[in-house]
């Protein structure tokens, strides 16, 4: 069976080029910790694809011993999050209320780019219903559990929470996500991976079910940043040339001293310091920047933001007829959309504009700005029984990295927490349309702040 431990693409790609693996190997390898995970594969994943998945290995395999020329990555198993459609399939969203619509009649964009560049779809992951919470709670049908402290029940992050457990469990070499407010960055952040936000109209959202249309975008979650950034090109359609690589002494960062890091963990303020005094003993230069635009946020989503707004208008139809069958956590963020007017709206999309511009003026000489991903480590499943705590946790899991969404930015998330410790990640960030240029620097930290450095 292929290590787990050696999940990363570039090494999978060079294996099975040389044959010393073979794509089915690598499909048999996942389906087989899908099966034998003592019931975690079942929490993982919504749908397995096993017989597709084997015949287009096989596929993968026989072209490469006749050899055939196709992409780099051809014949790698990755998840797709419950969000995408699937032709022929109907997309649920992690919920019950769409388990009757019909069945998708293509693939989502992001989907078929992904197939076209040869990668194995394994199967559907678990997810908040309808994208809505930073947990990955699905109360439908199971949560996974964190790989982290699994007997203690830990909560994976959301809301792409199968994705980021399929990636730390070895049942996909990488997953597709998505991310409104954190859903790629916290799940990441939680469970020790690398979880990846492009700009926003980097990838077509086309085939996929929305949560917040001006909010929403689509990343990778995986094992590396040279594994995301491998993704994003391929869900990006890149061919322009990718940034020149970067040195950590070539790096100007921005480091967020307010707002994004009150109330920390300890654990997460204790990794936030290791990896700040190790990319400033490599070289980098770092300088503290305040934002006191930040401050402003609560005020701004007072009514429960764009994201509510945008979602209530999607579901309203539904919900007098349907409202029963939606998890009552995520119905009530729905429902905060009905506090607002068109006028409200409308204020909410002027004030997102004059608030990015603001914060770009500040933050646009840096190669990226780091903050702690999210101010906590994953909780126990337990500690979230109650509401309060529920909504306590979950606004602190959504807090620092919904703040990148607001502006339209891009954002990465990296493990950066010693070893044996809690899993926590360091967030670099940048403006939109700045993702060649961030995936660059993520690359330069990485080996900086590595949990096994």
């Amino acid at each position: 069976m292929t290590n787990p431990r050696e999940g990363k693409l570039a090494h999978l790609a060079t294996e099975l080029a040389a044959q010393r693996t073979s794509s089915r190997e690598l499909v048999t390898d996942c389906l087989t910790r899908i099966s034998s995970s003592k019931g975690e594969g079942a929490r993982v994943f919504l749908k397995v694809y096993g017989e597709q998945a084997l015949a287009t290995a096989e596929f993968y395999d026989r072209m490469r011993q006749q050899g055939a020329r196709f992409g780099r990555f051809a014949g790698i198993p990755v998840s797709i999050k419950d969000l995408f459609d699937v032709a022929g399939d109907t997309t649920r969203a992690g919920s019950t209320v769409l388990k009757g619509a019909p069945a998708a009649e293509r693939d989502a964009a992001a989907v078929a780019r992904l197939r076209a560049a040869g990668f194995v779809v394994i199967g559907r992951t678990n997810m908040t219903e309808f994208a809505f919470s930073g947990l990955g709670i699905n109360p439908h049908y199971g949560t996974p559990l964190n790989a982290w402290d699994r007997a203690m029940g830990r909560i994976p992050g959301g809301s792409s929470s199968g994705a980021a457990v399929s990636v730390t469990d070895a049942m996909a070499f990488g997953a597709l996500g998505t991310d409104t407010g954190g859903s790629c960055r916290i799940p990441a952040a939680m469970c020790g991976i690398v979880g990846f936000k492009p700009t926003a109209s980097r990838v077509p959202t086309s085939g996929t079910y929305p949560l917040s249309p001006s909010l929403d975008s689509i990343g990778p979650l995986a094992n590396s940043v040279a594994c995301c950034a491998a993704l994003d090109a391929v869900l990006a359609s890149q061919t322009s040339t990718p940034a020149a690589e970067l040195t950590v002494s070539d790096l100007r960062l921005g480091v967020l001293t307010s707002y994004v890091t009150d109330g920390l963990d300890q654990a997460v303020a204790a990794s936030f310091e290791r990896a700040l005094r190790a990319l400033g003993k490599a070289g980098a230069k770092l300088t503290d920047v305040s934002l006191p635009e930040l401050a402003e946020l609560p005020q701004i989503n007072r009514k429960g933001g764009i994201s509510a707004a945008e979602s209530y208008a999607h579901h309203r139809a539904r919900l007098d007829k349907e409202g029963s069958r939606y998890d009552m956590r995520v119905l009530v963020r729905i429902l905060r959309g009905s506090e607002q007017d068109a006028a409200d709206y409308i204020d909410l999309r002027n004030i997102r504009a004059d608030f990015t511009a603001r914060v770009a003026q500040q933050i646009r000489k840096f190669d990226a700005v780091v903050m702690p991903t999210i101010p906590i480590t994953a909780p126990a499943l337990s500690e979230l029984a109650s509401d309060d705590a529920y909504a306590r946790i979950n606004g602190l899991a959504l807090r620092n990295p919904s703040i990148v969404n607001f502006i339209d930015g891009c954002a990465i998330s990296l493990p950066c927490h010693a070893p044996g410790t809690a899993p926590v990640g360091l967030s670099l960030f940048g403006l939109r349309n700045t993702d060649s240029q961030l995936l660059a620097a993520a690359a330069a930290v990485e080996p900086i702040v590595a949990i096994d450095g």
